[in-house]
């Protein structure tokens, strides 16, 4: 009997790389709308944290908990939790996607919609 991949526990090194390569998506995607002009969000990324800083002086902090496997958003409508399970970073409250409430506070917050998209 084999386990599927997508729902089995990350490895620490697992759990790293993809939430590095996460807060990597998410500054590539910013970078994308600076240049493009869609809007004006400043990253500034230590280690595991990046923070979003938005013109209105409000600010995303997305933060790596390797001890947990979690990743956790902070944002002004609150703070989240999200475990990778099923191919997704899902919220451990209620299983929403990470992207979509990314997406969701950035677009409050930046006052103009906003889509962040997962990998793949």
């Amino acid at each position: 009997m084999s386990s599927d991949p997508r729902t089995a526990a990350l490895t620490d090194s697992e759990y790293l790389a993809r939430a590095g390569a996460v807060l990597a998506d998410i500054e590539a995607c910013i970078d994308a709308w600076l240049q493009g002009d869609v809007v004006d969000i400043d990253t500034h990324r230590t280690g595991g944290l990046l923070e979003l800083g938005f013109e209105n002086g409000s600010k995303i902090v997305l933060n790596t908990q390797p001890p947990l496997h979690e990743l956790w958003l902070a944002a002004r409508s609150g703070g989240f939790h999200y475990r990778y399970s099923g191919g997704h970073w899902v919220d451990t409250r209620d299983g929403s996607e990470l992207f979509a409430a990314l997406s969701a506070c950035a677009s409050e917050q930046a006052g103009k919609p906003l889509r962040f998209t997962p990998p793949g």
